[in-house]
C-alpha cells in the first residue's frame, strides 16, 4: 500500500513511510495507511463530535442555519484534501489536521479563547493550537495502551500552527529542523480562506452583512458583476451565492498555481529542499501577490463590517460572561470538577485542569452550568 501510495505523491510530499511514527509504537493497519488511522482517530474522538455545539461566530442559541465549529471543520477538510491532491501531496495527511486543526477551540468561538488566555497568562496560557495537541496527545482517553490518540508525528507537527516548538503532555514536539510540510501549511490556508467565505455567506443570511455592503470590496465587486454578466437572468440570492461559490474557488485557484509556480522557481525537488528555503524565510505556500492584497483587503472589510457588528460583541461579551463565571466557580469549588479531570490535578495544576474542562465544553452545556450557578 505505501508503494503504492508513493507512487502518486511529489518528492517533497510526507508519505505514509515518512510519517515520524508513534509516541507509543503499534503494529500497522492491514489496510489503512497511517493518516487514515490518524483521520478516523480525530473524526471518532469526544472532542471531534463535540464541535457541532461550538460557536465559529454566531452563538450556537441564536440559529441553526449557519456554521458551527463542526461544519467549519468540515469545509476546511474538504478545501485541504482538493488543494493537496492538485498538488500531488498526501491529501490523507493534509486532511487529518485540517480535521483536528480547531479540536482544542472552546466554546463561544474566539471570545472564549480570549478569556481563557487572560485568565491562564500566569498559569502555562491558553492558545487553542496548543490545546488541540494537549487534546490527541492526552485529555482524549479511548485506548487501553496510551494516552491520547496516538496520531503520527507529522500530524502532530501539523498541528503546531504558531512557534518550532510545543512542550505538551510531558512530550516536546519540534520542527526546528524541517520546519513545517505542505500539507500542513495548505492546512492552514485551508481554514483562512474557508472562514473567509463562510463568514460573507453567514453574515449575509443573518443580515448583518448587504449587497451594497459588500460591493464596497474591489475583491467581492469583481467576483460578483463576472456572476451578473454570465448570469444576467439569475435572482440576486442565486447571485450571491454563486459569488461566493466562486470567490472561494478563485482564491483556491490562485493559491494552487503559486504554489506550483513556487515550488519550480525555488528548485524544490525534495522534502529536505522545503525545509532549507523555510529557514531561509520563503514561504512556499501562500497566494500570488495580487490575490493576497485582495484577500486582506477582504479580511479587514469583513473584520469592520461583520465581526465588530455590535450584535456580534454582545453576543462575545455574552459568552466572555459566561466562561469568567464558570472558572471563578470551580476555582471556589473545585469538588465540583467531574472525577475524570479532578484526577489531574495533583500532576498539573487547579487552573490547568479547569481550564481543559471549560474549554472543552460546549456552547450550550456551558450556558447550562452557568444558569444553574448558585
Amino acid at each position: 500500500m505505501i508503494q503504492k501510495e508513493e507512487a502518486g505523491l511529489a518528492p517533497y510530499a510526507v508519505s505514509s513511510a515518512k510519517n515520524g511514527g508513534r509516541i507509543y509504537e503499534e503494529e500497522e493497519h492491514s489496510y489503512r495507511l497511517p493518516f487514515q488511522r490518524d483521520r478516523d482517530r480525530v473524526l471518532h474522538s469526544s472532542a471531534f463530535k463535540r464541535l457541532q455545539y461550538k460557536t465559529q461566530v454566531f452563538i450556537f442559541s441564536v440559529g441553526e442555519n449557519y456554521r458551527n465549529r463542526m461544519t467549519h471543520t468540515l469545509e476546511v477538510a474538504g478545501l485541504s484534501r482538493t488543494i493537496a491532491s492538485a498538488l500531488g501531496l498526501n491529501s490523507h495527511l493534509s486532511e487529518t489536521i485540517a480535521l483536528a486543526h480547531d479540536l482544542g477551540h472552546t466554546p463561544f468561538g474566539h471570545a472564549g479563547q480570549d478569556v481563557l488566555s487572560g485568565l491562564m497568562k500566569d498559569h502555562g496560557g491558553f492558545e487553542h493550537n496548543k490545546q488541540s495537541l494537549r487534546i490527541v496527545t492526552g485529555i482524549e482517553k479511548k485506548y487501553p495502551g496510551f494516552p491520547g490518540l496516538n496520531l503520527c508525528r507529522e500530524t502532530l507537527k501539523g498541528l503546531m500552527k504558531h512557534g518550532a516548538e510545543y512542550e505538551t503532555s510531558g512530550l516536546l514536539l519540534s520542527r526546528q529542523e524541517d520546519g513545517p510540510s505542505l500539507e500542513g501549511m495548505i492546512a492552514d490556508l485551508s481554514d483562512e480562506i474557508a472562514y473567509t467565505s463562510h463568514d460573507i455567506e453567514d453574515g449575509w443570511e443573518m443580515g448583518y452583512l448587504h449587497l451594497g455592503d459588500l460591493s464596497e470590496n474591489p475583491f467581492w465587486n469583481e467576483v460578483y458583476q463576472d456572476c451578473k454578466t454570465r448570469y444576467p437572468e439569475a435572482a440576486e440570492k442565486i447571485l450571491i451565492r454563486t459569488s461566493i461559490r466562486n470567490l472561494t474557488n478563485a482564491m483556491v485557484s490562485d493559491l494552487i498555481r503559486n504554489i506550483s509556480y513556487q515550488l519550480e522557481t525555488n528548485q524544490v525537488r525534495s522534502r529536505e529542499d522545503l525545509g532549507k528555503i523555510w529557514k531561509q524565510g520563503v514561504r512556499i505556500a501562500s497566494f500570488s501577490e495580487d490575490v493576497n492584497a485582495k484577500f486582506r483587503e477582504l479580511k479587514s472589510f469583513l473584520y469592520e463590517r461583520l465581526y465588530r457588528h455590535e450584535d456580534l460583541v454582545r453576543m462575545s461579551d455574552y459568552g466572555k460572561k459566561v466562561i469568567e463565571s464558570l472558572f471563578d466557580y470551580f476555582l471556589k469549588h473545585p469538588e465540583k470538577i467531574p472525577e475524570t479531570y479532578k484526577e489531574r490535578i495533583e500532576d498539573e495544576s487547579l487552573y490547568r485542569v479547569i481550564s481543559d474542562y471549560v474549554a472543552g465544553m460546549t456552547d450550550r452545556y456551558a450556558e447550562k452550568i452557568y444558569q444553574s450557578l448558585p
